[in-house]
């Protein structure tokens, strides 16, 4: 019998998977000097993976709700507990999903961290005093400047 559901889960983990391995690619090109030219293709393919994974979700919600399950992860949790497949499988996923997660936040935090030092340089090279460039206000917050 065709399990609809387990197959969604299991396309979703592999696009996960790509997902994951695209931002390593992502963090290896930040490494270096002039990550430009191969950042672009890049973002381009993570928009592309995840309007795909939302569609995933999509579909894995809808799926639920014709088993007479909530949406989401509680929906998935219940799932899984009545099936042994399903639990692997979104066990699986979750953990990938995690890894992805780690994955982009540090990449995150390497453009952040580029931004600044960007930032820093061209104050130099302007001529504005250190003090007009630091990353937080004298109130401890982040200027709006920076869109935090």
């Amino acid at each position: 019998m065709k399990d609809a559901l387990l197959e969604t889960i299991i396309d979703e983990y592999a696009t996960v998977e790509a997902f994951a391995s695209l931002l390593v690619y992502e963090q290896q090109a930040l490494s270096t000097a002039w990550p430009g030219d191969v950042l672009k293709p890049v973002i381009e393919q993570k928009t592309a993976m995840t309007d795909k994974l939302a569609l995933f979700e999509r579909t894995r919600d809808a799926q639920l709700r014709e088993r007479g399950l909530p949406g989401g992860k509680r929906g998935m949790d219940l799932a899984a507990a009545k099936d042994a497949r399903l639990s692997e499988h979104w066990d699986a996923l979750q953990k990938s999903a995690q890894r992805a997660a780690r994955l982009n936040f540090n990449n995150g935090l390497m453009v952040r961290t580029r931004m600044d030092f960007n930032r820093r340089i061209l104050a130099v090279i302007r001529g504005v005093p250190e003090k007009a460039v630091t990353f937080y206000g004298p109130d401890g917050k982040v200027p709006s400047q920076f869109g935090v």
